[in-house]
This record gives C-alpha cells, sequence and structure tokens, in this order.
C-alpha cells in the first residue's frame, strides 16, 4: 500500500497519491485524535474502550461509540479520496476496535524505530559513521512535539513520553558516535545547544566535557562540570551520577587517553580472543514443565551428537507450535555434548525487526565474553566467530530465523560445535541442514502437556472436559499453554467451564490470550508476514472443507480449469502456503497432493476474510467452490451409475477412479452441501445432493445420507424445484424403508409421488412407485406391488435404462413371490443385459446373483431375498441388512 504517507513526528500530515503539494489533514481536533491513536499503533488494535478513553477520558457522551464510528467512517472518507486505489485498505475494523494497517515506509514513526535500531546496532558493531548517518536521518524526520496539533489523552502522552526518550536517545548516539569519528569540534556549538535545553540530561553534559577536553579546552570542560553540578544539587539535592564525576576526574588529571577519538575501522578490529573464553552457560532457563516431545528431544540429541562439521539442525512448523521450548529443552538435554557452553539469540527480537547478520554476530561474541571487532565489516566480523568456535565445542540455539541470508553467516563450520535453528521456514538450501518440521501434538501428548502444567489433579477432575478443551485447542501447544495459564489464574473455573467458552469458533480465538500470551496475534504474525496472493488465498481457504485438494482451491480463487498454467500458479500458492506452514499436508492416509487447514489457522482466515473481503466477493467465492463440486461430483456419479450405455471412465482430479474418490471425499462433500444451503445456493445444494444418492446408498452411509438429503429436500422447495422435490422425497423414503421406518417411507414415497406427477416428472414418478411396490413386496403383498409396477414401467419414457431395470427388478421379485423362479427369470435376464449396456458391475452383479439363485434355490439356506442391489431381507420381521458390493 504506497498511495499514503503520514507524518507525526510534529503535526499530523496526511500525503495522498497526488503527492507532498496536497494534504488530507482532518480539520476536527477529535478525528485526528483518532488517527493519532491508531497510528502510534500502527498495525495493531486499538481497543474501542481505548479509543473513546483517549477522546474523552472520564466524561464520555452516552453516544461515544456511536460517535466514534462517525470518526472512523470520516477517516475511511479521507483516505479514499487521498488513495482511490488503496485507500479503503486501510483502516480495518476488528473484533475488539480497529487498527490501522500500514507499511512500514509510510508512516514517519515506524521509519525512525528502524533507522534508530539500525544505528543503534551500527554503533555496537563499530562502524561509528554509519551509526551516525543513521541516528541523523532518524532525528531528521523529526518536525515538532509528537502530533503537537492534536489534543492528547492517555495513549498519545504515554506515546509521546516513550518517543521523546527514543528521540533523546537517537541523539546521544549520533553525538557519541561523531565524537568517535573526530568530530568533537562541529559538535560544540550544538551540545551547548542542547544543555541549555535539556539541563538535566547528565549525558549530554558529559559528551559536551570530552568535546571540549578534546579541542584543547580543559577549562571549558571543567566550568561545564561545575554547572551541571550546580543545577542538580540547587533544583535535586543530588550530585551528578558516576559516570560524568568519573569524567570530570580524568578532566582534571589531563588523561591523555580522553584526548584521543577511539579507534575505528578494520585495522582496529581484534580477530579473535587472545583466550579461550570461559564456559558459556547462555540459554534461557529450562522449564520444569516441558513434555511432550520426548521423541523429538532423542532426534535432535542423535543427530547433534554425530554431526559432522557444518550440520545443524533446523526446526520448523506453524506459528505456536512449540519451536522454541523445544529448541531450548533439547539445548539443555544436550548440553553435555557442549562442554563449552550453549548461546541462545533470538534473531527476531521485536515483531517487525530482525537482527542483521552483523548485529546479530556481535551479540553473540559480546554474550560469549570475547571482544567485538571495533569498525569490522562483515566478513571480519565472521572470522571473529568462527574463531571463537573453532577447536571448541559450543551449541548456539538461533531463534526466530527469517532467512538463509541471515543464517548462513552465523552458522558453526568447524568441527564440534554445532546449533539448533528456529523458523517458520527451513533453511532447505543451507548445506548440513537436518530438518525436523514440528506437528501439533497427539492427544496423548497434549494431555501430558496439560497435566505437567495445570497439575494432574485438574486433569482428573474432567476427563472429558479435558479432552474437548484439548481438542479445542487443535493440539497447539501455545493455545494449551494459555488454556493452562487461564485455569491456574482463576482457579474457580474448570475445564469443562473454559471448554464452554472455546466452542464457539467465532471467538476462540479472542479467548486463547492471557497477559502476553496471545494465540490469535502469534498466528496473525505468520499471516502479515506472507505475500499478498498468499494472504488472499489463505483467507479463501476458510471457505473450503477441512481437506481439499488443488483443484478446488484453483475453484475457490477463481482461476480458469481448462487454462494450463492454473494447476502450476494454484500449487505454487499452495507450496508458498505450506513453507511458511500457514497450510498443512494431509497425511490421514491419503494420495499425495491432499491438503488441510488446521483448525485454528482455519479460524485466522475465517476472521481474516470477513475483515478484508466484501460480501460479494465471499459468495462469488463460495458459489465458485460449490460449483466445481457439483461439477466433479456429478461427473464421478454419471461413471458409477451411468444412466446411459457408453459412458466411459472420468479421471476425477485428485482420483484414480471415481469410486476411490467419493469414499475419501465424502465428509467435504457432505460439508459443501451444507454450505451451500446456508449460503442459499438452492440449485447447487439440490444437484450436489443428489449425485451423492448412487454412493450414499451403496455404501450404507445413512448418516450422511440424511443430513444432505434433508438439506437438499428444503433448498428444492426453496427453489420451487418441484422434479429435485419429487426425487429427494423417494431418496429419504428409501433412507426410511431401509431402516424399517414404515410409515415415514409411506409418507415419503406418496409424496414424492404426488410431486411428480404435478410436475410431470415421470422419471421420479417411477422412483416413487417402485419404493411402494418394494414396501408392499416386503409385507408379502403382490398384487398391490405388482399394480403399481405396471404403471411406473407404462409411465416411463424410452431411453432410460438405468430406471427401467430398477422397475424390472422389483417386476421380477413380484413374480418370484407370486409364480415361481420361471416367472422371474426372463426378468432378471433383462435386467442383466441393460446392468451389461450401462456398464454397471454393481447392478450386474445384483442381475447375476438374482439368476444365480434362481436356477440353485438351496443357494438360499437362510430364507433371505436380496430386495434391491446390497440389501438383503429375511422373510420373517427383522431389520434389512445392507451388504457392501
Amino acid at each position: 500500500m504506497s498511495g499514503l504517507r503520514f507524518r507525526i513526528l510534529g503535526p499530523l500530515e496526511i500525503e495522498g497519491a497526488a503527492g507532498p503539494g496536497v494534504s488530507y489533514t482532518p480539520g476536527a481536533a477529535k478525528v485526528r485524535g483518532v488517527l493519532g491513536a491508531l497510528l502510534v499503533n500502527a498495525n495493531g488494535t486499538v481497543s474501542v474502550d481505548s479509543l473513546i478513553d483517549e477522546l474523552w477520558q472520564d466524561d464520555p457522551p452516552r453516544t461515544a461509540t456511536t460517535t466514534l464510528q462517525v470518526y472512523v467512517s470520516q477517516l475511511r472518507k479521507i483516505f479514499r479520496r487521498a488513495a482511490p486505489e488503496d485507500g479503503a485498505a486501510v483502516l480495518l475494523t476488528q473484533p475488539r476496535g480497529y487498527r490501522i494497517r500500514i507499511d512500514a515506509d509510510q508512516l514517519d514513526l515506524t521509519t525512525f524505530e528502524s533507522l534508530y535500531q539500525r544505528g543503534r546496532e551500527a554503533l555496537e558493531s563499530g562502524d561509528h559513521a554509519a551509526a551516525a548517518e543513521l541516528q541523523g536521518r532518524a532525528l531528521a524526520l523529526w518536525r515538532g512535539p509528537l502530533l503537537g496539533d492534536t489534543p492528547h489523552g492517555p495513549l498519545l502522552d504515554a506515546a509521546a513520553v516513550r518517543l521523546v526518550e527514543a528521540r533523546n536517545a537517537a541523539l546521544e548516539q549520533r553525538i557519541l558516535a561523531d565524537l568517535r569519528l573526530g568530530r568533537h569540534r562541529d559538535l560544540i556549538p550544538e551540545l551547548r545547544s542542547l544543555v541549555e535545553e535539556f539541563p538535566l540530561r547528565e549525558e549530554l553534559h558529559g559528551q559536551l566535557m570530552l568535546a571540549l577536553y578534546r579541542a584543547g579546552r580543559q577549562a571549558e570542560a571543567l566550568r561545564a562540570y561545575g554547572a551541571l553540578r550546580r543545577t542538580l544539587v540547587n533544583e535535586l539535592a543530588i550530585e551528578p551520577g558516576a559516570p560524568v564525576q568519573l569524567l570530570h576526574q580524568r578532566i582534571l588529571a589531563g588523561d591523555q587517553r580522553l584526548a584521543v577519538p577511539e579507534p575505528t575501522g578494520p585495522a582496529a578490529a581484534v580477530r579473535g580472543p587472545a583466550t579461550e573464553p570461559p564456559v558459556v552457560l547462555g540459554l534461557p532457563p529450562a522449564d520444569p514443565a516441558f513434555t511432550g516431545r520426548d521423541g523429538e528431544l532423542a532426534e535432535i540429541d542423535r543427530l547433534l551428537r554425530a554431526a559432522p562439521p557444518g550440520a545443524f539442525v533446523a526446526l520448523a512448523g506453524q506459528p505456536g507450535v512449540g519451536k522454541t521450548a523445544l529448541a531450548v529443552a533439547a539445548a539443555h538435554h544436550s548440553a553435555d555434548a557442549f562442554p563449552h557452553g550453549q548461546l541462545f539469540l533470538d534473531l527476531r527480537p521485536e515483531p517487525g525487526r530482525r537482527l542483521e547478520p552483523a548485529a546479530a554476530i556481535s551479540a553473540l561474541l559480546r554474550r560469549a565474553g570475547a571482544p567485538v571487532p571495533v569498525g569490522a565489516d562483515p566478513a571480519d566480523l565472521q572470522e571473529a566467530l568462527q574463531q571463537l568456535l573453532a577447536g571448541r565445542r559450543l551449541l548456539l540455539v538461533l531463534d526466530n530465523v527469517s532467512s538463509e541470508a541471515q543464517l548462513r553467516p552465523l552458522l558453526p563450520t568447524s568441527a564440534g560445535s554445532s546449533a539448533i535453528v528456529t523458523g517458520r521456514r527451513l533453511p532447505a538450501g543451507l548445506d548440513g541442514v537436518h530438518p525436523l518440521v514440528l506437528d501439533v501434538l497427539d492427544p496423548s501428548a497434549a494431555l501430558a502437556v496439560f497435566e505437567a502444567a495445570a497439575g494432574p489433579a485438574r486433569a482428573a477432575e474432567h476427563p472429558a472436559a479435558v479432552a474437548e478443551l484439548l481438542e479445542l485447542c487443535g493440539g497447539l501447544p501455545l493455545a494449551i499453554r494459555v488454556g493452562t495459564a487461564q485455569l491456574n489464574a482463576r482457579p474457580h473455573w474448570s475445564a469443562e467451564s473454559l471448554a464452554t467458552r472455546l466452542r464457539d469458533r467465532r471467538s476462540r480465538l479472542s479467548e486463547l490470550r492471557i497477559g502476553g500470551l496471545d494465540v490469535r496475534e502469534r498466528l496473525l504474525s505468520a499471516y502479515q508476514d506472507a505475500g499478498r496472493n498468499e494472504r488472499r488465498t489463505f483467507r479463501l481457504l476458510s471457505l473450503l472443507p477441512a481437506h481439499f485438494e488443488p483443484w478446488a482451491v484453483s475453484a475457490v480463487l477463481g482461476l480458469d480449469p481448462h487454462d494450463r498454467r492454473t494447476p502450476v500458479g494454484t500449487a505454487r500458492l499452495l507450496d508458498a502456503l505450506a513453507d511458511d506452514h500457514l497450510l498443512a499436508a494431509d497425511h490421514e492416509g491419503s494420495r499425495p497432493g491432499r491438503y488441510r487447514l488446521p483448525e485454528l489457522l482455519r479460524l485466522l482466515a475465517a476472521e481474516r476474510l470477513a475483515e478484508e473481503e466484501g460480501e460479494d466477493t465471499v459468495r462469488a467465492a463460495t458459489r465458485r467452490l460449490c460449483d466445481a463440486y457439483v461439477r466433479v461430483t456429478e461427473e464421478a456419479d454419471a461413471v458409477l451409475n451411468p444412466r446411459q450405455p457408453g459412458v466411459r471412465m472420468v479421471r476425477t482430479p485428485g482420483s484414480d477412479a471415481p469410486s476411490d474418490w467419493f469414499a475419501r471425499e465424502l465428509g467435504p462433500l457432505t460439508q459443501v452441501v451444507r454450505q451451500a444451503y446456508l449460503a442459499g445456493l438452492w440449485e447447487q445444494t439440490v444437484r450436489l445432493a443428489t449425485a451423492l444418492t448412487g454412493h450414499l446408498e451403496s455404501h450404507a452411509r445413512w448418516r450422511a445420507w440424511e443430513r444432505t438429503h434433508t438439506l437438499a429436500l428444503d433448498a428444492a422447495r426453496q427453489l420451487g424445484d418441484r422434479s429435485g422435490e419429487a426425487r429427494l422425497l423417494a431418496s429419504l423414503g428409501d433412507l426410511a424403508w431401509q431402516h424399517r421406518r414404515t410409515a415415514e417411507a409411506r409418507d415419503r414415497y406418496e409424496g414424492a409421488r404426488r410431486v411428480a406427477e404435478a410436475a410431470g416428472d415421470q422419471v421420479a414418478r417411477s422412483r416413487a412407485l417402485v419404493g411402494l411396490a418394494d414396501l408392499w413386496l416386503d409385507g408379502g403383498e403382490v398384487a398391490e406391488a405388482t399394480a403399481l409396477l405396471t404403471a411406473a414401467l407404462d409411465g416411463l419414457p424410452p431411453g432410460l435404462p438405468r430406471e427401467r431395470y430398477h422397475v424390472l427388478r422389483a417386476t421380477a421379485l413380484a413374480a418370484l413371490l407370486a409364480d415361481g423362479p420361471s416367472a422371474a427369470r426372463s426378468r432378471f435376464t433383462d435386467c442383466l443385459e441393460i446392468a451389461q449396456s450401462l456398464r454397471d458391475r454393481r447392478l450386474e452383479a445384483h442381475a447375476r446373483r438374482a439368476l444365480r439363485r434362481l436356477h440353485d434355490p438351496d443357494d438360499d439356506p437362510g430364507g433371505c431375498l436380496e430386495i434391491r442391489p446390497g440389501v438383503w431381507r429375511l422373510r420373517s420381521p427383522a431389520p434389512l441388512t445392507p451388504a457392501l458390493v
């Protein structure tokens, strides 16, 4: 988003796409106050309550919330006017408040903070010229007090205090860098002005004293100290601090070491420690409650002990999966293999900030007690680190690696030392990497983590509630940690009460936060780091069922299924999301190329979809998804249950055969039926459920059959689809009949008959009549059944062999019961010919079984009749038994 620029280090300014000459700054003070509060917390959510407190403090009007919404609306209008292309996407409504979403270069505050941090790192690494330049650029961004034209409330007051300190620190660091560069004479006028402006800042007085002394003005340096001491004694009744007193004593003594700036540049670099440093104990404390990763601990220990030179272990996984905790635990576990010690370094100490390699090496050297080369270039620093590691057995734990470029200079290259690194992506391009991808915890490991954190008594108190709680946490260690922390902090809560709070999917992420632990924020950071196309894909994945294949992703993205580039483009997006662990490959015994979105990530994707996409976009994507499932399912059904001869195999996307695809995809298919129904896509609901009928019946999937067809029946009525209604009523009649709910089955069949006749749908009428005939045959009433079947056959239009098969099948059974095997043989022979013409192996097997039994009655020792293909019925009353064929 490059259309808008915000400046708050001084009076508020908004610059739009038109450039610097046009200002869009709001005139109303409170509107500026809302924007200021959001900008000092850019890319973070500011709650409604905080904004109301900022605007009205202790005296908000009764209409405060509504008024705040008006101010937000005014800001959005300004943004749209200033940047027509992307202004609308800047100010977002969040579940708890509002958020300004901008890039770092769109706000002078974030630019200042970035320059300040880089300058500090340059100063620490000895690059004084870079430090002076960076801090100078940072200070140049200030045009006056923070939001000087905007009334301040608690939020802005706190930010102003923090930023004044940051600005002063940047100033002092720039002056220190200039002093080390020998610019003391140029600094004297500036420092005299600064000590007048800030008479109590001892650091500035000390820098003035040093600059004067180096300029050969010792007496003035001593007078500067006297002025500082008088001010402190008179105003605060205190003496100057120890650093300034020591400087005063050295100036009094004429210490010549003060007269020369500190050496800089590569020539001053200390290329390695002169003596072996002591044992380094630089790990965070071991967590006594750590558990659930015994297998991973053993594997890391094995890899570290057998690691050749340059080898290291890389841990990756989704946010909150416990990479850092495992790395620290593994380092403690394997400590005996590294007698010279262990070092821990977070390469991303703050959100949005990563350590550059030079700063990271400097930090490692300092923590190891080794000298840091002054003014060294990156190659010098890398050499110093490798000399520190050479001949020793040190273990580095490098947390939150951002890239291979950041990691490469930090890795040990000599024998003995090694590293454990963590990051969202595996550094697969580096030599020596031993990758270990962490998954969420299985139920037993999750329970062990719960017991370790909350205590065995909590786990034993309500075992079922604990199991549900762990499932709602998705087995994610961070979520479990949050849950146990909540229970420990609130002893009156039970696992059942916490599980109740988490059952609502809409608020689950909001509940999973306590103190500094926030599941949503951790997941959101990974989402925000992804690219624009990947973020859009991630949002739309929330519309897909629990398990899905790439063709479904292409559909929801609106990609042309006939374009040869579509599969490749979709695969790249999915690979990128999987590499960032915002998506998981589905390993539940299925073939490769299937994916799933872990539940907590799915909740985040749904939130982002609702927040960042309009209703029309979501509805269009849902329609595309349902249309794709309808098309693929109807094609698969046409192969498995052919209506006409000559149907050939259709390769269903992601499947070797439609039968395999149906068996694997039934769960997702039922979800999409419900999704289509809830979206009001009545036609897609009816068609998809209808295409599922054959598989549901032949595989006795009773529950899915009832769920999908009940929804589809209502959808058909909403749509006014009388034929669809009749066919669905007949199908639900079949389901009721197979469950021995005879009265319900009769009502369904009769309803189907009436609706079909009113609609003029002879196929649906035939199905209803066959169903009623089966009821009569099941009760031994052959004459009534025969009359219905004759009517069904007479009304059936030509060219419908599959429907004719089912009428002839029931007619043959009626003839068998009325007149014996010879009367039924010709009709079952006709059935066999129809099945062979359709190449329907299931119907063919049914017809052959029937003919075989007619030739050999003794083949039926149990007295069973196969009333329908795969459905057997004892002549004595008993439940029906499905036989899967």
